[in-house]
Parts: structure tokens; sequence; C-alpha cells
């Protein structure tokens, strides 16, 4: 990890972070990944920055996995918690934090709100706030625009919008691919 050099990605994040708990030392927040490997290197970074963290992932025993979850709840200390999309999107109540970072996009729009609403439960006193962290005219952009589509789709369905309903194309999959 010496020799690792920090992306301009996890660097906003950091100055982010930076930035809230300058504001409010009590300040504390979530960061969402699909990828362990990216919440890693994130991890790394925080505690370089001085940041205390804690993590929850899907190769946690049930028993380390609300150790996790405590000790965020409880340590007045830990700033970032630091959680795999797919292990912490549903059936967590983190009301400590009010800020949700989401690290990479996922293709499916829903398990990204499931995980933003994590702090956004019945016992918050704060506001809550969402940053998603996107890298521009990337194949990340390209599948922030496609989950767009799936959230008006969604949408129309729910809302019967007759010319709100569209469906991914074969052009839709060579758009995120090879851009325009």
């Amino acid at each position: 990890m010496e020799n690792w050099v920090s992306s301009s990605k996890i660097e906003a994040l950091v100055h982010d972070l930076h930035e809230l708990r300058s504001k409010n030392m009590s300040h504390k927040s979530i960061i969402f990944s699909q990828f362990t490997t990216m919440l890693q290197l994130v991890e790394w970074r925080l505690r370089r920055a001085g940041s205390t963290t804690v993590m929850l992932d899907g190769s946690m025993t049930p028993a380390q996995r609300q150790a996790s979850i405590n000790h965020f709840m409880t340590d007045v200390n830990v700033e970032c918690f630091l959680v795999s999309l797919k292990a912490g999107g549903v059936a967590l109540n983190l009301t400590e934090a009010s800020k949700v970072f989401i690290v990479d996009p996922w293709w499916n729009p829903a398990a990204e709100w499931q995980s933003a609403d994590r702090c956004h439960r019945i016992g918050q006193a704060r506001p809550c706030s969402i940053t998603r962290l996107c890298i521009e005219d990337s194949v990340e952009s390209r599948m922030v625009l496609l989950q767009e589509k799936k959230a008006n789709m969604i949408n129309s369905t729910i809302n019967a919008d007759e010319s709100a309903m569209e469906s991914l194309t074969p052009e839709d999959m060579q758009f995120l691919f090879r851009g325009t």
C-alpha cells in the first residue's frame, strides 16, 4: 500500500468528510461500495487522514456484523461506517449517521435507494443527505444514465404513466460500454 496512489474520487470523499467533521465533530457518515476492495482502499486512505472507521461486509459472521454496527452506533470516535452495498443495503437502522456516500453505482437504482435509506429511518433527528461519487464520462456515468432510465420505468409502472414507459434496448447496452 505504500506505493499506492489515491484516486480523485477517494480524495473528493476525504475532502467532503473533512469538511463535514470540521463543521460538526459529532457528524457520522456511511460509505457504500459494491466492491469490498474499494472499501479497503477507502479505509486505508481515511485512516491515513486520521479518521476512525469500522467496516461491514458479506464475509462477516452475524456476531461480527452486530459488533461492527454496535461499534459505529455507540463509539463517538467512529466517524465512518464502510459498508458493502449488498451486505448492508437492507435491515439496518443507522440513525447515528446523517450523511451517505455511494462510491460506485449499482445496476439497480433500488439497491442504492435502499442503502441510502439506512440513516433515514424512524428515530433520525437530523436531516439526511446522499452523495453519489461518479467519474464523469465513464462507464459509471453511463450506468447512472441507465439507472435513471430504469427509475423512470419504475415510476411509470407505479404511476401508470404510459408516455414514460421505456425498456432497455441493445443500443442502451452498447452505449454503456462504448459511450456515445
